[in-house]
Parts: structure tokens; C-alpha cells; sequence
């Protein structure tokens, strides 16, 4: 006799630990301080940006390999896997030598690699493991519940971090402190380096804590047993589904779409903020309400793919984000800050509606290689505009440089970001257009055939 399935998908185990696995992975203290981290630690800028260009490529080349590996040894071992990844990652941090040179140097390579081998390894994984529980309960439609409460425990998790983490790193801030507790220490930017990585370090063992504690449904510890040929088949299978399955590939090319121009922006955020006249104090500020707006657009996005069409969420995704890029090209002293939220609110939106819609879609036994794929469509879009935005600065330089001989250092970058700024509207534009027209001509060719075999 079978049993009876809970009410609320939050009573399946594996929905509660996934929405735990999520908080505790994501939500770092040292976010908010994160490129001057590096460079307090005594790196050079350029090594900072080298660091990360290695963190990015680690990801696009294990991204799909990772999802191919979770369908085949189980997704709850790679999970456990990115847990130990990520405590180890954060060791290597909190022991590492300030301004130790070569060797420091070393330190932060090592934990770049590991921390984008976790974060490919934790990419879909995730989510099939749970949306497969809550599939085992004849409870899949729950799906999207799940989504808006973990994004928006993820969301609440973002503003304590963001928060604390600027907070515990401000020597003067953990001076006060200390002095009010009667320690008697002195305080150096040198002690509070490192407090944000050893909170971080706690959230890592409690990620580990949430992936072993995780069950492994049964359809997946069968596979657990199989080889590598069943993974690069699994991965081969994937990617054919994704081709041969129209809407699934529309989600995927709508979504790196949507995600690689946003990011690109995003990534370009506090220097918009400074040009649009907000003081650099307020950035910590702008992040946690940021990270506010995640507890209310889940639920939005909830709403509408309940009630409203695929299409109609696209069309409304796209007049959001054009009206946002457009408005931020104006760069509105102070009241340009509403349209960069506005952006920020459309990217959770996409976040929430490629994962309803992939998941719904895909088979158990390929959900998080098809979640790879799009992760590494993700990072490859993402990479490429950053490639191509990057050739533009470049060009305009000379041009701008002679028009306004007298810009020089952060006046001219400033000078050049306004002046290049108008690319990622026009380019998401290009992209979506192009994509329209793809997608309405695929879907006639298809009614095509679909006539002719009648």
C-alpha cells in the first residue's frame, strides 16, 4: 500500500535541505567586500582580474561534465562533494599569508579553481534532487512553491550577509565592539580580514552538513553504479533532447539571452552607482535592498507562471529590461538607481522561469545535465559579451581620448562607460529580435510538417 504524500511539499526532506543547501552556499559574508578583499590580502588588480577569468573558465569547462557526473554516481555525492570543495576553498582563506606574494598568489589560484568546481558541481544538482523527491510524492506541481520560499530565504540570507560581512570587516565598526565588550584589542584592517571568511567557512561546514543529510531517490542510487561511458552518453542524450525539443531549447536561448546581458550590467553596477551620483557608502545598502526585492518577486513570478502563458511572460520580461536598459543610458543623477532595481528584479524573474519550465520538462534521469547545459549556455554568453564589451571600451578609447584631452583616470573610464553604455540595449535588442524570428520561424516550419505528414 502506498503511502499517503504530505500536504506541503516543505514536508519532504529533501525540499527542506535543498532550500538549506541553497542559503548556505550562496549567501557569503565577504560579498559585499569581495574585490578589496583581494586586495588588502596584497594582490595586484591585474592578478584579481586573472583570478576570476580562471574562476569563469573552470565553470564553463565543468559545467555540463559535472551535471552528466550527478545523473550517473548521484546527485547527493556531488553535492557532498561541493560541500568538502567549499570548506577547503574557505580554509585555504582563512590561513592564507597577507601580502605573501608568489604564495599567496598560489593560495587564491588553488581556491578559485575549487570554487569554481563547486559552483559547476552544485549547478543543477541541486534542484533535481529535490524536484525528484518531490516527484516521488506525485508532487511536481509543488515546484514552484518551492522556488519562490527558497528564493526568497535565499533573499532574506543575502541581506544579513551583505550587511554583516561589510560591517565585520570595518576595523573601526569591530574596534567599538571590542572596546564595549572590555577585550582591550586593538583593531587593524589586518585582524577583521579574516572575519568574514571564517563566517563564511561556518556556512561552508553547514552546506556539507545539508548534502550528507540529503536521501538519494531510488531511480538515482541505481545509477549510481554506472560508468563513464554512461556519462558522456547521458550528456550526449541531453544535448540531443535539448535540440530536438523546441520549447526547452527557447528557454535556454531566451534565458542566456536575458541572463548574459543582465549580468554583464550588473557586474558593471557600482561603477553606474558612482557615475549616477550615489556615495560608495550606500552600495552595501543598495545590495541588501536588492536582496530585499528577492523576497517579493518570486512571488510574482510564482503567480504568473500559474496563470499566464510562456509567451506572455517572455513579452513582459522584455519590456521590463528594455525600459530599464534604456533608462539607465540616461544615467539620472540619484533616480537612476530605480531602473538598475527594476534590472535586478527582471534577473530573479528569469532565474525563476527557466527553472520552472526546464524541470517540468526534463526526464529524471537527464534534469541536471540539461540544468549543466544551461548553466554552461549561461557562462558562455556571459563570457562572450564580456569579450565583446571589453573590444569596445578599447576602440573608443582614442576617440574619446581625443575629443576630451583632458580626461584621465577615473574621469576617463567614467567618460568611456557612459559613452559605451548605449551597446547593451542595442545589443539586447539585436539578440532578441534575432531570437523572435527564430523562434516564430522554427514554429511555422514545424506547423509545416506537421501539415504535410497529415
Amino acid at each position: 500500500m502506498q503511502a499517503s504524500s504530505p500536504r506541503s511539499p516543505f514536508a519532504v526532506k529533501n525540499v527542506r535541505l535543498f532550500i538549506a543547501f541553497r542559503l548556505f552556499f550562496t549567501a557569503r559574508f565577504y560579498y559585499p567586500v569581495f574585490s578589496i578583499l583581494f586586495l588588502d590580502f596584497g594582490l595586484t588588480v591585474s592578478q584579481f582580474a586573472l583570478l576570476n577569468a580562471i574562476w569563469a573558465a573552470v565553470i564553463v569547462v565543468a559545467e555540463v561534465p559535472s551535471g552528466a557526473l550527478a545523473d550517473t554516481i548521484g546527485r547527493k555525492r556531488l553535492l557532498v562533494a561541493t560541500g568538502a570543495m567549499m570548506v577547503v576553498e574557505l580554509f585555504l582563506l582563512c590561513v592564507a599569508p597577507i601580502r605573501g606574494g608568489t604564495l599567496l598568489f598560489s593560495v587564491f589560484l588553488v581556491n578559485r579553481v575549487l570554487s569554481g568546481l563547486a559552483e559547476a558541481s552544485a549547478s543543477g544538482a541541486d534542484e533535481a534532487l529535490a524536484y525528484d523527491a518531490l516527484k516521488q510524492e506525485g508532487m511536481e506541481g509543488q515546484w514552484g512553491r518551492v522556488l519562490e520560499v527558497q528564493m526568497r530565504v535565499q533573499s532574506v540570507a543575502f541581506i544579513v550577509a551583505m550587511i554583516t560581512g561589510g560591517l565585520v570587516y570595518d576595523p573601526a565598526v569591530v574596534g567599538k565592539l571590542a572596546d564595549f565588550l572590555g577585550l582591550g584589542l586593538t583593531v587593524t584592517q589586518d585582524t577583521t580580514l579574516r572575519i568574514p571568511l571564517v563566517m563564511t567557512l561556518g556556512f561552508g561546514l553547514l552546506t556539507l552538513a545539508s548534502a550528507l543529510a540529503m536521501d538519494e531517490p531510488g531511480a538515482s542510487e541505481q545509477e549510481g553504479h554506472l560508468s563513464t561511458a554512461d556519462a558522456l552518453r547521458k550528456t550526449v542524450d541531453a544535448g540531443r533532447w535539448i535540440l530536438s525539443t523546441s520549447f526547452a531549447l527557447n528557454v535556454i536561448l531566451a534565458g542566456l539571452i536575458f541572463d548574459g546581458v543582465m549580468r554583464m550590467v550588473i557586474t558593471l553596477a557600482s561603477q553606474y552607482y558612482r557615475v549616477i551620483g550615489i556615495p560608495e557608502a550606500s552600495f552595501g545598502l543598495i545590495g541588501a535592498l536588492v536582496a530585499a526585492m528577492g523576497i517579493v518577486v518570486p512571488k510574482i513570478a510564482r503567480h504568473l507562471t500559474e496563470t499566464q502563458p510562456p509567451l506572455f511572460n517572455l513579452m513582459v520580461l522584455f519590456a521590463v529590461t528594455l525600459v530599464s536598459l534604456f533608462w539607465m543610458t540616461l544615467f539620472t543623477p540619484y533616480l537612476g538607481v530605480v531602473p538598475a532595481l527594476m534590472l535586478f528584479g527582471a534577473m530573479s524573474m528569469v532565474s525563476f522561469f527557466v527553472s520552472h519550465y526546464l524541470n517540468s520538462l526534463a526526464a529524471s534521469e537527464v534534469r541536471a545535465t540539461v540544468l549543466s547545459f544551461k548553466g554552461l549556455a549561461y557562462n558562455i554568453s556571459y563570457g562572450l559579451l564580456g569579450v565583446l564589451y571589453a573590444v569596445l571600451v578599447s576602440i573608443r578609447r582614442s576617440p574619446v581620448l581625443s575629443e576630451t584631452p583632458s580626461l584621465s583616470g577615473q574621469g576617463l573610464e567614467d567618460h568611456l562607460f557612459m559613452d559605451t553604455f548605449c551597446a547593451f540595449p542595442i545589443t539586447f535588442v539585436i539578440l532578441m529580435g534575432l531570437f523572435l524570428l527564430y523562434a516564430v520561424g522554427k514554429g511555422k516550419g514545424a506547423q509545416g510538417e506537421t501539415k504535410s505528414q497529415d
